[in-house]
């Protein structure tokens, strides 16, 4: 009994989001008791088979390193430590369009931490600086993190329309990062700022180029055709499981299957509990404006996180645009308000910096900047027309 309980402990603590989703479910069939017919109707299949394919050929890519080929050759360009910052909050920042803001968090964070400490260079300032990059920079592309990927299906809107909205973020949460960058490494005379070459020579990566390159790109290229409606679904599911058998069939064990089970979760306890009508339209009628929705989206996210909540709020909100901008810009805030925070968190926490008995707080760096540029980023993406 001891050992099945501590079993089920450890799990709610590695997947707490993915057990608050199967909790919620099964409260709501519980209570509801529908048809069972309903389970799969609620189900959003199209955005699931994405999220799948778009995980598993970005594992296939990471598995030929290039994106830590890539860093690491642009970092021998850099000779001072402003340098430096520019080049690894600037890549994380598009890279995070295209791979996801975890993917890349997962990839530079490590890579920038082995850097700053070969350099002697402090990196709180830097993991900080690149969490609020991927969260930014991922807003920008339905690819770019689950929440919009899933809503830019859900709402049908049209590639024109979903890059206008999101370019209210992107753009202005660009030039915050820069500012950022130059304050974040403002000229000290006790600390050296240039950076001996010779010591960026000591990180080498080697990639691979092979005929499993030229697949996998193929099936990144069909990925995003079918986020644009352009390919069938089933068809880049079908391809995308015949390359992972014919290249390397262990990237299917690599997949984040927490996250797909997260999101069916969501999708039975939000179809599940709108059959209710007292609720539906109570919670309709607090949803009633472009205002409501957007404060909303921002606070739910503060809690449970941003996928969830856009998750739970679009069964209910009319306005796919205001609560798209509202969970982009809720992921700033708390750290739980994105998962991939939590990710750079747990990253940076286990360094030998984190251990230091002098190192920098970087909760309390965490929290000023991200609320500084929730407050500002959210309002301007709300009031720009």
């Amino acid at each position: 009994m001891k050992n099945i309980l501590s079993r089920a402990a450890a799990f709610i603590k590695r997947e707490p989001v993915l057990f608050a989703a199967l909790v919620l479910a099964a409260a709501a069939a519980a209570i509801v008791r529908p048809q069972p017919s309903l389970y799969v109707q609620a189900i959003d299949f199209r955005t699931l088979a994405i999220l799948f394919c778009l995980m598993l050929v970005i594992k296939a890519f990471q598995s030929q390193n290039y994106l830590d080929f890539a860093a690491a050759r642009l970092s021998r360009l850099c000779k001072s430590r402003r340098a430096l910052y520019f080049l690894l909050t600037s890549i994380v920042f598009f890279s995070s369009m295209l791979v996801t803001n975890d993917v890349a968090l997962l990839t530079f964070v490590p890579i920038s931490i082995l850097i700053f400490k070969n350099l002697g260079f402090p990196c709180a300032n830097l993991i900080v600086l690149e969490t609020l990059a991927a969260n930014l920079g991922s807003c920008a592309t339905p690819m770019g993190n689950p929440q919009n990927l899933y809503l830019f299906s859900k709402y049908e809107f049209s590639a024109g329309e979903f890059f206008a909205l999101t370019a209210k973020i992107a753009l202005p949460s660009l030039f915050a990062l820069f500012a950022l960058v130059l304050w974040f490494t403002k000229r000290d005379p006790e600390k050296p700022d240039k950076i001996d070459p010779t010591t960026m020579q000591n990180h080498r990566v080697f990639v691979q180029w092979n005929f499993k390159t030229v697949l996998y790109a193929a099936d990144f290229v069909l990925c995003l055709l079918t986020v644009f409606r352009v390919a069938n679904c089933y068809v880049m599911l079908a391809a995308t499981l015949a390359v992972a058998l014919v290249c390397d069939v262990r990237l299917l064990k690599k997949v984040d299957y927490s996250l797909l089970f997260t999101f069916a979760g969501f999708f039975i306890f939000t179809k599940t509990i709108s059959t209710l009508p007292a609720f539906s339209n109570f919670i309709q009628s607090a949803l009633s404006s472009r205002l409501s929705i957007y404060i909303a989206g921002i606070l739910a996210s503060q809690v449970i996180s941003n996928v969830p909540a856009a998750l739970l709020l679009s069964a209910f909100a009319q306005d796919g645009g205001a609560l798209l901008l509202a969970v982009n810009a809720g992921g700033l805030g708390t750290l739980i308000a994105s998962m991939a925070s939590v990710i750079s968190f747990k990253l940076y926490s286990t360094s030998d910096e984190a251990k230091s008995p002098s190192a920098p707080n970087y909760m309390a760096i965490f929290t000023l900047w991200n609320v500084a540029l929730l407050l500002i980023l959210g309002t301007l993406a709300f009031l720009i027309p």
